[in-house]
C-alpha cells in the first residue's frame, strides 16, 4: 500500500510499505478515506525531534473498518470510525480517570501513545491506504454511515478536541474573555471552542492574516498581529486590562515579535521557545488561567540555545507567581470530548469543517508538507486522501 514515509528533515515520499495486518485479537483494519497533516508533524519533518527516517507519518485519521479482530465485539466490517490520535488501552488508572493521553500500557516506559508519531510507540501512522487501529474497541469512535461531514468528522481525530481542551485547560467559563496565542489550526479551533462556550471576548494573536481573517470571520474573534506591535499592548489597549484566559496554542517554536522579521515566511532563527508563555503570563488578569496544549518537548535538537535543547525555557515565574496564575498543561485526552463534539456536528451545533483548507490526492502529500512548513498564505489544514 502507499503511504507518507519520512526520509529526513523537509523530506517526505509517498511510498510503498507492507499493508498492516491483525496483531492481537482486539485489533481492527481500516480503509483511510480521510487523514490529515498535523502542525505537530511539522516537528518532525523539520528534524525538531529524534525521529529516524522510514516512520510512515499520520495520527488523524478516519475511515471504513475493512477486518475485526476475533475479540471486538462493538465493531463490524463496513463501520465507519473515526480515531483519537491517543492510542490507549482503556484500563489502565489514567484511562480509567479520562487521561487517555498518558495510558501507561501501549507504550511502556512512556505515558501515552499515538500513531504515525517518534517516542509514541510501534504504531504505524494513517497517512496511508489502510491502519491498524489496538484496543478498538476503546479507540474507534462510529460516526453515522455514508461520508455526511467528512471534513468536521475527520477533525475529531485531533484539532478540534485539542483546541477544545485548550479552553478546559484554561476553565472558561460563559461571558469571560480569553486570548489565544496561534492561528494554526489548533488556535483557530481554540477561538471557535471559545465562541461556542460563550466567550465574551476573544483574541487571536498570530502574523499569517489569512488565518486572522478566518478567526474573525469564524469565531467572532478580535485579530491581533504581533508583527505590527505588541501584542500584549494591543490587547490590553482593547480590553482595558488583562484578559480573564489564555491559551497557548503554539507551543516551543514559538516567534519572536523583537527579532528582525525578514524576507521568510519562517525563520527559526526568530524562535524564542518561551515568548509566548511568558506574553500570556503578562496578558491575563491575575489569578486567572492559562492552559497549553501547545507542544512542548523534553529535548529539542534544533533548540535555539543549549537550555532550550534541554527542554528548559525562560519563564517568568516570579510573574506568574505574584499575579497567582493558574495553568494546565498536556495533550489532549480527546476521548474526553470527541463523543460529544461529534453530537454537536451531528446536530449541527458545531461545523469546523470552515478550516479545511485543501483536500488532496495522498501522493501530493511532499507538496502540501513543503506549503504548510513554509506557511503559505491560505494553507491552514490539509486533508489528504488515500
Amino acid at each position: 500500500m502507499d503511504a507518507v514515509v519520512y526520509q529526513g528533515p523537509h523530506d517526505v515520499a509517498v511510498e510503498a510499505v507492507d499493508e498492516p495486518e491483525i496483531e492481537h485479537e482486539n485489533d481492527v483494519l481500516v480503509d483511510i478515506t480521510t487523514t490529515a497533516i498535523c502542525g505537530s508533524d511539522l516537528h518532525m519533518y523539520e528534524g525538531r525531534t529524534a525521529a529516524d527516517p522510514g516512520i510512515v507519518f499520520g495520527h488523524e485519521n478516519m475511515g471504513t473498518v475493512s477486518e475485526v479482530g476475533d475479540a471486538v465485539t462493538s465493531l463490524e466490517v463496513g463501520d465507519r470510525v473515526v480515531m483519537p490520535f491517543n492510542v490507549a488501552c482503556g484500563f489502565c488508572r489514567n484511562c480509567e480517570n479520562g487521561y487517555t493521553g498518558f495510558c501507561t500500557n501501549v507504550n511502556p516506559g512512556f505515558a501515552g501513545g499515538a500513531y504515525g508519531y517518534v517516542a509514541m510507540g510501534p504504531y504505524k501512522g494513517g497517512q496511508a491506504e489502510k491502519l491498524r487501529v489496538p484496543f478498538a474497541d476503546f479507540n474507534a469512535l462510529k460516526l453515522p454511515e455514508g461520508d455526511v461531514h467528512e471534513d468536521s468528522f475527520a477533525l475529531l481525530a485531533d484539532i478540534f478536541p485539542t483546541g477544545w481542551h485548550g479552553t478546559r485547560l484554561a476553565n472558561l467559563e460563559p461571558g469571560e474573555s480569553i486570548a489565544i496565542f496561534g492561528a494554526g489550526p489548533v488556535g483557530l479551533m481554540a477561538a471557535y471552542s471559545a465562541k461556542i462556550q460563550g466567550a465574551s471576548e476573544i483574541y487571536v494573536v498570530d502574523r499569517v492574516e489569512s488565518r486572522l481573517e478566518m478567526a474573525e470571520d469564524h469565531c467572532d474573534a478580535r485579530a491581533i498581529n504581533f508583527e505590527e506591535s505588541d501584542p500584549v499592548e494591543q490587547i490590553k489597549d482593547v480590553h482595558g486590562g488583562g484578559v480573564d484566559k489564555g491559551v497557548d496554542a503554539v507551543g516551543y517554536q514559538a516567534i519572536d515579535p523583537e527579532t528582525d522579521p525578514g524576507d521568510e515566511a519562517y525563520d527559526p532563527a526568530r524562535e524564542n521557545p518561551a515568548v509566548v508563555l511568558n506574553q500570556l503570563i503578562q496578558t491575563v488578569r491575575p489569578t486567572g488561567q492559562l492552559g497549553i496544549p501547545g507542544l512542548y518537548v523534553p529535548s529539542d535538537p534544533g533548540a535555539p540555545d543549549e537550555m532550550a535543547a534541554q527542554g528548559r525555557l525562560g519563564i517568568d515565574f516570579g510573574k506568574l507567581f505574584e499575579k497567582g496564575l493558574k495553568l494546565g498543561t498536556g495533550q489532549c485526552n480527546v476521548k474526553q470530548y470527541n463523543r460529544e463534539l461529534r453530537d454537536m456536528i451531528i446536530e449541527g451545533r458545531a461545523d469546523p469543517s470552515w478550516v479545511v483548507s485543501q483536500r488532496v490526492d495522498l501522493e501530493r502529500a511532499p507538496e502540501m508538507y513543503e506549503k504548510f512548513d513554509e506557511r503559505e498564505e491560505g494553507v491552514i489544514k490539509v486533508l489528504l486522501e488515500p
